[in-house]
């Protein structure tokens, strides 16, 4: 764990939302303002991916970060995606140098292999990945190898018994994930502690959600504390965990960076009061969730329309919880891409008929057309 001594501070800028300009385009003199900001109050941590805007986070953090400070003075992470690599269409090599290309940076400090589940952690078998990680260690490309996980917990601890060359893992974990049975962020917290890896915490704020003073959570959050912000209860719950090392935020504005810094500057460790709190908090957001649906699919395969139904009551269920529409719109225009919208449900019944949890799906396929469609 000593590797993180160097990154004095715990907070880390994460660029998967970069301030845009009206044609789409990352802001760039905005964006270093914003690193200009959080280096000058001691931040050094800097998290980047392939995917980001379509690569064009790298080059925006290359142009930012790495041509305005000197190399030793941040941190730098960046991450091999698996998914691209399982198409067979390029070597990992390959990727690796376009990424360098793309930021110019000559090595990484944290390198990951990206969003590992079961499915890509066989690839990563498959394709050597984890001895292509210790290749670029030992050719002083990156520095540390780790990876950032998306699945079950049982699925995180058979990779890192496989694998315990890995140096540190990157997890979603946040107060609403907590006890999730799909997101398990608690079980993999867990299996990291096991296995004395350190944690970097990604989505913290849930994807800006738990800041939404239109969720559930809201009111008991602030009736509990009506000075402290609601982005406050999400970062002090995961900076309270003793194996999380370093805590990512997506900044997409200045106002963001300074909030974070000034919320950084002064994290002081829950209550038991604080944490009973927060505990009737995500129990309000599960509660709110009221669509018991399994995600079993047995209703998407049945449907003569081709709607992703189990995505769309997902999002239906985001939306009672966190109350943010723009939010669950843009989660509802991608749920439904590469099947049918909600409003071209027949209300034929066949989703209904085998339904293992005899749900209402017509009904809430047009409260759901109603909401995300207008």
């Amino acid at each position: 764990m000593d590797f993180f001594e160097n990154a004095v501070k715990p907070l880390g800028f994460g660029t998967m939302r970069l301030p845009l300009k009206e044609n789409g385009e990352i802001d760039q003199l905005q964006f270093n303002a914003m690193i200009d900001d959080f280096m000058a109050a001691g931040y050094t941590y800097f998290d980047m991916a392939y995917f980001y805007h379509d690569g064009h986070s790298e080059e925006a953090l290359g142009a930012g970060l790495l041509a305005r400070y000197p190399r030793e003075s941040f941190i730098l992470a960046d991450k091999l995606p698996v998914s691209v690599l399982a198409k067979r269409e390029h070597t990992p090599r390959e990727i690796f140098r376009l990424q360098q290309k793309r930021s110019g940076a000559d090595f990484f400090d944290m390198y990951l292999l990206h969003a590992l589940d079961a499915e890509y952690a066989k690839t990563a078998d498959e394709l050597g990945l984890w001895d292509f990680m210790q290749e670029l260690k030992a050719e002083g490309l990156i520095r540390h190898a780790g990876f950032s996980f998306h699945d079950k917990a049982a699925v995180l601890e058979q990779i890192l018994t496989a694998h315990p060359e890995t140096e540190f893992v990157q997890l979603q974990i946040n107060y609403a994930d907590w006890e999730d049975k799909n997101v398990q962020s608690r079980l993999c917290y867990e299996v990291c502690v096991k296995h004395n890896k350190p944690v970097i915490v990604m989505e913290p704020v849930k994807g800006g959600l738990l800041a939404s003073e239109k969720g559930v959570f809201a009111p008991l959050l602030q009736k509990a504390a009506p000075d402290r912000s609601l982005v406050s209860w999400a970062f002090r719950f995961v900076h309270d965990l003793p194996q999380v090392k370093m805590i990512l935020s997506g900044m997409s504005e200045e106002a963001q960076v300074q909030e974070n810094i000034a919320l950084f500057g002064g994290l002081d460790p829950l209550t038991e009061a604080e944490r009973q709190t927060i505990a009737q908090a995500r129990e309000a957001i599960q509660k709110a969730g009221e669509i018991g649906c399994t995600a079993c699919r047995y209703c998407v395969n049945g449907c003569p329309e081709g709607i992703h139904i189990s995505r769309i009551l997902a999002v239906l269920n985001s939306y009672k919880r966190y109350g943010s529409l723009e939010r669950a719109k843009a989660q509802y225009e991608y749920a439904t891409r590469g099947g049918a919208k909600a409003s071209q449900c027949r209300r034929c019944g066949r989703c209904e008929g085998v339904c293992p949890q005899h749900l209402y799906i017509s009904g809430y396929m047009q409260e759901a057309a109603r909401l995300f469609e207008n």
